[in-house]
């Protein structure tokens, strides 16, 4: 609480206590006041004098909303607050909340002396009063002895705000009855904020609307860039492009908007994903469909960066619909997972949502999903929703345009220095920006800002030129952003002293690492060269500095130091000008950087570097960098490859670290994901090195390195046919298992393993090109060398026999003999449930593969409810495994493929169908990244789509679904019509059905099945 906010109010029913609350807008009791329209007197404590108010607005004396606002006369007597007040609620059933209030009352006072105050400690439990919609503070202190019968030590409390931290909880009602002086009846808070009068009334006196009521136990969580952001001016101009303020009005997307309320109306738990390019719109829907929420009783959080798990896991105590809107999710897995955890032991008598915004929807979303088993359990359904560009139609990009810039000019007079301006006039006389139907344009962020800066050109004194290039409008605001920085540098006397471009190159440094807190601060600053030799005050001025120019909107001396340039965009061209100017820069700030600020700087610099404006200089700068300190960062830059919108320079910095001769290609290789569809490619060109590598060594000694060459040609083959290389993988499996036989022949106890293990890779690569008989000798051969090695060593050997069994009863089914491969995918699942019992980390995913083949197999043979349980059972045990999600996001699309098959014969239609459509998503998905590998899959996952839409009488969809399967099966024939012909006859047997084509036509039209017409 902050003591020039406290008041003494006196009223028609006597003294009471006050809190300035906003303007010159006094929170205090009704039953001190009177009704609305009654006068008062009011004055600080301790201050000089009185003055008088006015009561706009007051609730029922002694009922529960026994409160009241009073507009104080404009008095020299009285000093209205910086800010208005945050106000709050209590949002769990936690008892202890621990509180305060100040005021004064008649047990403080004394006979000819002046008005004294006092502070009162307490707690609150949230169950305490809830039916009559009250809360009740017990008192920390010992009661006072008051000898006064039928009074209270505590009149004159009456009307004094109670805290919970920073917010404004609740405000005393009266001394409660029966509890000796040790407890205080309080108004809470919601129930004054529910009154529309009572809002209106704040809205109008401090200076705008009130932003909600924040979570009280939660509020050490929420993330300064998404707080209250109208409780602070703004300070520069760009910070009314905020997300939070939504100056501009928000506009579009009403059918999402109303998606996302209609999903939160379901309640229960529920995730969603949006995700689309910087400036697309994501925060400020986010922030808008808070903004409802909140006015509808929600709890809104946005969870700092910097919050641990630990911190997170209490949202499980919710008790009210929680929403949490995790921004840049593609960076904050790991709290991503906690909030699952959450979830998982919230009761569910109230909703429990998580938003998830991210520019990507990549690797980092498959693995998020399937990290460990209560993930898969709650964000399997998860929906994902890519926002396409708001401003599409560029015939409407001017009325936005112009709606922006009176938006915009109506706020500029808040910023300091920008008072004396006629921004309305200004904002009507700015013609329309040329080149408006640039794609650019279709970013509502670039129109806002392209808004803003013309905006800002008209306090020029002399025109400026208005570039027609939309990707030059970050600059042009940055150059009036700087405006600011050196004004505010010269009023803190910290320039001339240090120059502009060290002041520029401090901010950039600041937004690329971040920092904690103030000591962590002074540690980046010796980092960056201008300021490693300064004096510590004036590494701190530094920090002051920023902490003016783009404060933190929670007030925490202990915490963040300071805000974020904002909107993200305008930081990241910063960064990227700053980093072109000074390459080096990176460097230093890696230097001593732990995990978290490094892997923050890789992604920072990522995201800086995709700006077109760069033309892929930043990219190579990065590259570079990754590779002077790969020793530190090459486990950072595979991690972060995989969820930045931009990796590229990364990929391209993996390949060169693999070129550099100090480095173990192994030992690089072992750090590499066992699957991943962005790294598949860098990963395939490491294998084909490592191939190279021992080739080399075992020309010079084949006793020491054959077995080493057989080992990489393996890996390469498994490499090769994940990216859809077939052809490749299989040469190169067949030279490794030529080399293991005749490592096995002079050495059969060193070398059977390998050459089982080569077997089974080859019956693999050999039913991808359709050699099935060929693929099924050699996986007979393997099982068969399994068994001999699981006999003589279990532990070792048990999974690989389960392995060969999967891969035997495939090739057996594809020679129809089916009944035994179900025997061998019996045995095989079997085995593997026996092992994932022991070590479910180890096996449950190899288990789930194998429970999926098995429900396809015993589904052809006629065994429909054994096969679906099956695959029930697949998909439940893959939601267990901790695995890298890379490698199991198609084997998880494979069994939602098999499950909608299984689920659309058993008649769940609507079951069928939503597996269907989860399935092809995955799987187009896994196209987009690796079109050669997962195409096939794609095609036949649209063909259960079809099936299940055709069968839900949705004709039109299911017709679309198929002529998709169609085109990609058509593409594959043509390139290998051995084993994609047969495929593209049944989808164009299933598209002439649905066309209503007679039997002869869907003949003729399967017969020409390379026609291009057909």
């Amino acid at each position: 609480m902050e003591q020039q906010r406290l008041a003494a109010v006196t009223g028609t029913g006597g003294p009471g206590s006050g809190y300035a609350v906003g303007g010159r807008l006094v929170l205090t009791s009704a039953h001190v006041t009177g009704p609305a329209g009654s006068r008062v007197t009011v004055f600080h404590p301790a201050g000089g004098g009185t003055a008088g108010g006015t009561v706009v607005w007051a609730g029922t004396p002694r009922e529960r909303d026994d409160a009241a606002l009073v507009l104080v006369d404009d008095s020299p007597h009285w000093r209205p607050p910086a800010a208005p007040v945050r106000w709050g609620r209590l949002v769990t059933t936690r008892p202890g909340a621990v509180c305060e209030t100040w005021g004064v009352p008649d047990e403080a006072q004394r006979p000819r002396l002046a008005v004294e105050a006092e502070q009162l400690a307490g707690r609150i439990n949230p169950g305490t009063g809830f039916v009559n919609s009250q809360y009740v503070m017990d008192l920390d202190q010992h009661p006072p002895h008051w000898p006064a019968e039928g009074t209270s030590p505590w009149g004159g409390l009456s009307g004094a705000a109670v805290y919970c931290g920073t917010v404004v909880t609740g405000v005393v009602a009266a001394d409660r009855a029966r509890s000796a002086h040790g407890r205080l009846n309080v108004v809470p808070a919601y129930v004054l904020l529910h009154d529309p009068a009572f809002r209106t009334a704040l809205a109008r006196y401090c200076d705008g609307p009130v932003e909600g009521l924040e979570a009280v136990e939660f509020q050490h969580l929420t993330d300064p860039a998404h707080g209250p952001a109208a409780l602070r001016p703004p300070a520069t101009p760009a910070a009314l492009l905020e997300a939070g303020r939504q100056v501009v009005p928000f506009h579009g997307r009403e059918d999402l908007l109303a998606e996302l309320r209609a999903w939160c109306a379901l309640g229960g738990f529920g995730a969603w994903l949006l995700h689309g390019p910087g400036g697309q719109g994501k925060t400020r829907l986010a922030h808008h469909l808070g903004r409802r929420l909140t006015a509808d009783g929600w709890t809104v959080l946005w969870p700092r960066a910097a919050a641990t798990p630990e911190q997170l896991r209490p949202l499980r105590s919710a008790a009210r619909s929680l929403l949490v809107v995790l921004d840049y999710a593609e960076t904050r897995t790991h709290q991503l997972t906690a909030l699952v955890e959450a979830a998982a032991e919230h009761p569910g008598t109230s909703a429990f949502k998580l938003l998830l915004l991210a520019r990507t929807a990549g690797d980092w979303w498959e693995q998020a999903r399937i990290a460990t088993r209560l993930a898969e359990d709650h964000l399997t359904t998860a929906r994902t929703h890519r926002l396409a560009p708001l401003e599409d139609d560029p015939d409407r990009r001017a009325g936005h345009y112009r709606d922006a810039a009176r938006a915009l000019a109506a706020e500029l007079p808040l910023v300091d220095g920008l008072t004396g301006h006629e921004w309305a006039a200004a904002a009507a006389a700015l013609p329309s920006p040329q080149g408006l139907a640039q794609d650019a344009y279709g970013n509502a962020l670039t129109l806002h800002m392209t808004a803003l800066a013309d905006l800002l050109d008209t306090t020029r004194s002399e025109p400026a030129h208005r570039t027609k290039a939309a990707q030059d409008v970050e600059d042009r605001l940055l150059g009036h952003e700087s405006r600011y920085w050196l004004s505010s540098a010269t009023v803190r006397g910290i320039s001339p002293g240090l120059s502009m471009d060290t002041l520029k190159t401090a901010l950039a440094a600041a937004h690329l690492t971040g920092a904690d807190d103030r000591e962590h601060a002074d540690v980046l600053w010796q980092h960056v060269p201008a300021l490693t030799d300064q004096p510590r005050d004036r590494r701190d001025q530094v920090t002051a500095w920023l902490a003016a120019l783009y404060p933190t909107t929670v007030i925490d001396p202990d915490g963040q130091p300071w805000g974020a340039l904002q909107p993200d965009r305008l930081a990241e061209r910063h960064i990227g000008r700053t980093l072109e100017a000074d390459p080096r820069l990176a460097d230093h700030l890696v230097d001593g950087a732990d995990d978290t600020r490094t892997g923050r700087l890789l992604t920072v610099y990522s995201r800086a570097a995709a700006h077109t404006v760069f033309q892929n200089r930043l990219d190579n700068r990065l590259t570079e960098l990754c590779v002077r300190h790969h020793r530190l960062l090459t486990p950072l830059i595979i991690s972060t490859a995989t969820r930045t919108n931009h990796p590229q320079p990364l990929i391209d910095a993996l390949d060169a670290i693999a070129a550099e001769p100090a480095v173990r290609l192994d030992d690089l290789y072992n750090l590499l994901p066992s699957t991943s569809h962005r790294l598949a490619p860098t990963a395939t060109r490491l294998a084909q090195r490592l191939v190279q590598h021992h080739r080399t060594l075992a020309e010079t000694d084949p006793d020491a390195h054959l077995a080493n060459l057989a080992t990489a040609l393996n890996n390469l083959s498994l490499r090769l046919g994940e990216t859809g290389r077939w052809d490749e993988g299989l040469a190169a499996v067949q030279e490794a298992l030529a080399i293991r036989r005749t490592l096995a022949e002079a050495d059969p106890d060193a070398h059977l393993t390998g050459l089982a293990t080569a077997l089974n890779v080859l019956s693999l690569r050999l039913g991808e090109t359709g050699r099935w008989e060929e693929g099924l000798a050699a996986v007979q051969e393997a099982t068969d060398h399994f068994r001999v090695l699981a006999q003589a060593d279990p532990g070792a050997h048990l999974p690989r026999l389960a392995s060969a069994l999967n891969n035997l009863s495939l090739g057996l089914n594809e020679v129809g003999r089916r009944k035994e491969g179900v025997a061998a995918a019996q045995e095989a699942a079997g085995r593997l449930r026996a092992l994932a019992e022991a070590d479910p980390d180890a096996h449950l995913p190899n288990l789930a593969l194998a429970l999926n083949n098995l429900s396809v197999q015993l589904g052809e043979v006629g065994r429909r409810e054994e096969g679906l349980a099956a695959v029930q059972e697949a998909t439940d045990l893959r939601a267990l495994a901790e695995a890298n999600p890379d490698a199991h996001l198609p084997n998880l699309a494979q069994a939602l493929d098999t499950l909608s098959n299984q689920l659309g014969d058993a008649g769940r239609r609507e079951e069928s169908l939503a597996a269907a459509l989860e399935a092809t998503d995955h799987f187009r998905a896994l196209a987009e990244a690796n079109p050669d590998a997962h195409l096939p899959n794609l095609a036949m996952a649209l063909d259960t789509l079809s099936n299940q839409l055709g069968d839900a009488g949705r004709r039109e969809e299911s017709l679309t679904a198929i002529e998709e399967a169609v085109v990609i099966r058509r593409a594959l024939a043509q390139s290998n019509p051995v084993l994609f012909e047969a495929d593209l006859r049944q989808s164009l047997e299933v598209l002439a059905r649905l066309e209503g084509l007679e039997q002869p036509a869907r003949d003729a039209l399967a017969e020409h099945v390379s026609d291009e017409d057909s």
